[in-house]
């Protein structure tokens, strides 16, 4: 492959932690709940996954273990804001501090330790057959291990439930009107829970991925951000989860466009200003989409607004 070629493929690498914590918070925001504790579920899935993965030694166990830890967040969240109608923001921000505390702590005997063979045997690079030997579509999208795959999957399905399903179109009635969804016999909370607790599992599959594959090994504050960027990549995907993956791989672009750029010759400046660049891009991004708002562009309408069923 070209150099032109090896870096997209390696923004497709980057991108896919982000991929599935935007498709995250993406289904979280679409029933009303605005979650800012991706960063915390992250780091929760990274840990409990990576600590899994070292015992056990099994991709699968590993991942699932992630999946959970990120759902409990969710599941902490869920209750305080939608059982109990606590306020969203406090409540995500609460979560990502404690996401970032529990990370530190139970990952602090992990430190130095790597990813073991096995599950790095399992997500070994696979080309895609046919597909796979398309000239350069092929190595950018179609040479990578399962889990990169598994983001792709996880992007059409979500589009098929939001936009061709009934459930789906019940999802966006809660986060739009959770009223009017409650008197169309739509239960509103059930609801709320679900599509919560999975995005809160998503986000901690994404996290779960920097740790046992990207890294591979356990560092404290591994996501380094990356959950805030995913908050604001629902903004610029405009709720939207084909327009997601093309922001996840764009910032994860730019999220290794540091370590090729030094590698040029004669090319000097600060590595400090090049991690500076993804999030610069996207303050940029958001003050962009907020001067072009449009009805297809808007945040679903109950979108941090506690549902009180009294007041309906």
């Amino acid at each position: 492959m070209n150099s032109i070629t090896t870096f997209l493929a390696a923004a497709v690498v980057a991108g896919t932690p982000l991929l599935f914590a935007t498709l995250g918070e993406l289904l979280t925001e679409k029933v009303g709940n605005l979650n800012l504790g991706v960063e915390g579920m992250m780091l929760m899935g990274s840990v409990i996954g990576f600590m899994a993965g070292v015992s056990t030694g099994n991709p699968i166990i590993a991942m699932v273990a992630a999946a959970i830890a990120g759902g409990f967040g969710a599941l902490v969240y869920a209750f305080l804001t939608i059982s109990l109608r606590a306020n969203q923001v406090v409540c995500g921000l609460t979560l990502t501090i404690f996401g970032t505390g529990f990370s530190s702590m139970v990952g602090k005997n992990l430190i130095g330790q790597v990813t073991p063979n096995t599950i790095k045997n399992f997500f070994v690079p696979i080309r895609i057959p046919i597909i796979g030997h398309i000239p350069f579509i092929g190595d950018i999208f179609f040479n990578h291990d399962m889990f990169v795959y598994f983001g792709y999957i996880m992007t059409i399905l979500l589009f098929i439930y939001l936009y061709k399903t009934a459930k789906g179109l019940n999802t966006m009635a809660v986060g739009e009107n959770p009223a009017a969804a409650d008197a169309a016999s739509i239960n509103v909370t059930l609801y709320k829970y679900v599509n919560t607790l999975i995005g809160g599992a998503l986000c901690g599959l994404g996290g779960a991925y920097l740790s046992l594959v990207y890294v591979p090994a356990w560092q404290e504050n591994v996501t380094a951000g990356r959950g805030w960027i995913a908050v604001a990549l629902v903004i610029f995907a405009t709720w939207k989860p084909q327009k997601a993956i093309i922001g996840a791989y764009l910032f994860g672009g730019l999220d290794i466009l540091g370590f090729r750029l030094q590698g040029l010759p004669g090319f000097e400046i600060s590595q400090y200003l090049i991690d500076l660049l993804p999030y610069v891009v996207t303050i940029v991004i958001l003050v962009i989409v907020s001067m072009r708002k449009s009805g297809k562009n808007s945040p679903p309408a109950g979108l941090s607004v506690p549902y009180f069923r009294e007041e309906r």
